[in-house]
């Protein structure tokens, strides 16, 4: 039998006023509503509603992933540093990283996330093709030393997540596992009751060959993507490509320089030549581990750097100084251009074509130059996609113009390939009796993440809006408050549990009917019922948190109505 959830016995505490810090739904009503409290900054306690929403997610991950054949394991959170040496991520992740030594020196970190320690486990457990494909989850809390930790349980630095790992001999195993993971994803979301989008994605320092990412519809997210009109293209920001087109570069003529004092910036360089700022050429110089790298985009665009840094990850991406200046004539601050850099790598977005001419740094104070032409007067040693993605920007499918959203990460999958296990040597024994290398794929959902992203998609005004799957009870019963209404209440709330019906009754002593409604409104749970003014005729109402919609019931007929709903 299903227990009663007493309020006059639940730790609950609900506020009227947001937190003085809050900035997103999920962290005010989150809060608000009793849920969880704030311990530190980035670290959250979960209260009793909480966990029984944050298990409910779980449950619903556990029972897809192990639909699929994923074997559930727990590793441990506390991580040598040796392994992650092993693969090169303890300097790619830095600061991310939460960092510790034991009494006797040696050296560990909180897990960010568990690819090394998943790759060692297996190598242990698994030596022939024979125990191959398998999959393995945990469900489990990662760390990240975040420096901005924000909108309450979305960003933090102690955070749950579900992460999965496939292991192949062959590349068309891994795809297998791959599909079935993006199919298993799909069916979470839809039974959370998340509006998701899943979107093409960059892997990064991840590496592989292929990664999509699940992406929840809010305005409180920390992701752009872009969605087309006109087809189902859709696209983290990151991951959108624009194709380029040769230009006929014959008909300019040749480099002429221009006398241009004063004009260090791209809107002062327009404005003194009466051009628009598309047609110039602006060169960002940043450093990648330690080297001066320039980037020409046009000039009405700017660098996206996060999107440089994932293209060029793992190495380390950082904007120059004014003492890198120092000791290169070649590099006139304000005033650099591609043709004459000395010993620069170049790189370019498409949009700077072979053939198209631009205005752009003569490499001499107060000096511009026209008519600089891409493959004649300078040649690009890597295009890559590194502007901001703008609204309107061409689909890179089929043409039309894109439109910008933000989102919430829920879940990423990659197909990692053999970063890994080429790291650990993972390798098995093949059916020719020759060592065969292993390739994996990683599948990560935010567990905790996806609690923020619900209330994100369905709070109203009133407050919380759960779906059934999550919700931490399947009805609220409210007493109005005489001893009858309270009695009533209770009656059919035991006989409702009795059913199978999870129940949360607020049998609140010295507590009005006001608050109680604006309580049952806050904490979202998806049908509340009233025993108010018809309890002595055996009279309940019965209402809708989400539409609203409210009629009265028998007692029979609210128990009769609320067990079908299961």
């Amino acid at each position: 039998m299903v227990q009663v959830q007493r309020m006059s016995r639940l730790m609950i505490k609900t506020l009227r006023d947001d937190p003085a810090d809050a900035e997103t739904l999920n962290h005010k009503l989150l809060v608000r509503a009793g849920y969880v409290r704030r311990t530190a900054a980035g670290i959250w306690t979960w209260l009793p509603l909480g966990k029984k929403v944050l298990e409910n997610i779980t449950r619903v991950v556990r029972e897809e992933m192990d639909a699929i054949g994923g074997q559930e394991v727990l590793l441990p959170a506390l991580l040598p540093k040796e392994s992650y040496d092993a693969s090169g991520r303890y300097d790619e992740y830095g600061d991310l990283l939460f960092k510790l030594k034991d009494r006797k020196g040696a050296e560990y970190l909180l897990g960010p996330t568990h690819e090394e320690i998943f790759t060692q486990v297996v190598k242990d457990q698994i030596t022939s093709y024979k125990d191959l494909p398998v999959i393995l989850y945990q469900i489990q809390t990662k760390y990240r030393d975040e420096a901005r930790p924000r909108a309450g349980v979305l960003r933090g630095r102690e955070f749950q997540m579900k992460d999965s790992y496939s292991f192949d001999t062959t590349d068309e195993g891994l795809v297998e596992a791959y599909q079935l993971h993006r199919a298993a994803y799909i069916r979470i979301f839809e039974r959370l009751g998340l509006d998701h989008r899943i979107v093409s994605a960059v892997s990064g320092a991840m590496g592989g060959s292929a990664s999509e990412e699940f992406l929840a519809p809010a305005p409180a997210g920390e992701d752009t993507f872009v969605d087309c009109p006109a087809c189902d293209y859709a696209a983290n920001t990151e991951a959108v490509t624009f194709k380029a087109t040769p230009a006929d570069g014959s008909a300019h003529g040749p480099v002429e320089e221009l006398d241009t004092p004063d004009t260090p910036t791209i809107e002062t360089l327009a404005a003194h030549l009466g051009v628009p700022a598309s047609a110039t050429l602006k060169n960002l110089l940043v450093k990648v581990d330690g080297e001066i790298v320039a980037v020409g985009v046009p000039g009405d665009r700017e660098v996206d750097l996060g999107k440089l840094g994932e293209h060029l990850a793992p190495a380390v991406v950082e904007l120059v100084t004014a003492e890198d200046f120092e000791g290169r004539a070649d590099l006139v601050r304000g005033y650099v251009g591609p043709q004459g850099l000395e010993k620069v790598r170049y790189i370019a977005d498409p949009r700077i074509a072979a053939g198209t001419a631009w205005i752009t740094g003569a490499n001499k104070p107060g000096t511009h130059a026209k008519n600089v032409v891409a493959g004649r007067d300078f040649e690009v040693d890597d295009y890559l996609d590194v502007v901001v993605v703008e609204e309107g920007d061409p689909c890179p499918k089929c043409g039309t113009g894109l439109k910008l959203d933000r989102a919430i990460e829920i879940g990423h999958i990659f197909q990692l390939g053999r970063k890994f296990a080429d790291a650990f040597q993972l390798d098995v024994l093949g059916q020719n009796g020759k060592p065969v290398r292993v390739t994996m794929g990683s599948y990560g959902i935010g567990v905790s993440r996806a609690v923020a992203a619900l209330a994100e998609q369905t709070a109203d005004e009133q407050g919380l809006c759960w779906p059934r799957e999550i919700a931490p009870a399947d009805v609220h019963v409210v007493a109005a408050g005489k001893a009858l209404q309270t009695e009533l209440a209770l009656d059919v709330s035991e006989k409702l549990a009795a059913a199978g019906v999870r129940v949360m009754v607020d049998d609140r002593a010295g507590v009005s009917p006001g608050v109680k409604f604006t309580d049952a409104e806050l904490i979202g749970v998806p049908k509340i019922l009233v025993a108010g003014r018809r309890s002595a005729e055996g009279v309940l109402e019965l209402k809708d948190r989400r539409t609203g919609e409210r009629e009265e019931l028998t007692v029979d007929e609210a128990i009769a109505r609320l067990t079908a709903q299961g």
